[in-house]
């Protein structure tokens, strides 16, 4: 934890899988009335989180948000009507490499394009954990190629998290300056274009909504939520998440499982 002060909060940005949702990917009603009680008070509160925009719809109608916000790790920043505000996309040389990469070493490559979500046919079984997450499914191909010059997102999926970790390490240094490569979950490492990542997201994001940076507090359990720790007035961090996340935090909360951040937004915002 940092120790710096706690600053007035005008603005909260939440992740979502790992943090606002359960681990059965389940909203809590303490969450949605802590929500409901952040925008009783005049606190606005919107999302930043890896998946696509249409798998963000149900948390979105759920906490009523009506703010810009960030799918694909901040990769798109979009405007509350969903209409797009900034998109960045993923180089295609580097999203061939990064399929190369995942597919020799047995690990499923998913593609997330023309705002679908791209697998090949025999892909394992994390593609039915994913599809409950999105709340829909993916199309099956043969092949990435045709959509490989306009990728907002990449995913490597294992449940191996150790081949996971090291695979972030070598895409990261392989893909260098035009792609990063960061894990959101153990089991899922995202890809995204080198100007996507959730710092840049959550300064967009407070810039479109009108709120200075040092009034705005982050919550956020895993390795890409780390970005927007640096850029927020108050970072806050899972329970659960890794020792070197939290470490990067103000503060940490309660696990996802107990409700993190409802417990959050009532001892340090509300």
């Amino acid at each position: 934890m940092t120790g710096r002060q706690l600053p007035s909060i005008a603005l909260l940005i939440s992740d979502v899988d790992g943090t606002l949702v359960r681990p059965d990917k389940s909203l809590s009603n303490a969450n949605v009335a802590a929500v409901a009680a952040l925008r009783e008070a005049g606190v606005a509160f919107t999302l930043v989180s890896s998946r696509p925009p249409r798998g963000m719809a149900g948390v979105l109608g759920a906490l009523q948000v009506d703010l810009p916000y960030a799918a694909y790790n901040g990769g798109t920043v979009l405007h509350a009507d969903g209409s797009v505000a900034v998109s960045h996309q993923i180089p295609a040389d580097a999203a061939r490499e990064a399929v190369e990469v995942l597919t020799a070493h047995g690990v499923d490559a998913w593609v997330f394009a023309d705002d679908l979500w791209l697998v090949l046919k025999d892909s394992g079984r994390l593609v039915d954990k994913e599809a409950m997450t999105l709340g829909y499914g993916p199309t099956r191909v043969d092949d990435f190629t045709p959509y490989l010059d306009r990728v907002d997102k990449m995913v490597g999926a294992s449940d191996d998290h150790a081949l996971l970790a090291q695979l972030e390490k070598t895409l990261a240094t392989q893909l260098a300056d035009r792609a990063t490569a960061v894990r959101s979950q153990p089991y899922y490492l995202d890809l995204t274009a080198p100007q996507a990542n959730k710092g840049h997201a959550v300064v967009a994001l407070a810039t479109l909504i009108g709120v200075d940076m040092a009034r705005v507090a982050v919550i956020g359990d895993a390795d890409n939520d780390v970005p927007m720790f640096g850029q927020a007035g108050w970072a806050i961090a899972m329970g659960q998440g890794e020792a070197a996340v939290q470490a990067r935090a103000d503060v940490v909360t309660a696990t996802n499982r107990d409700d993190g951040v409802a417990l959050a937004i009532e001892q340090f915002i509300l």
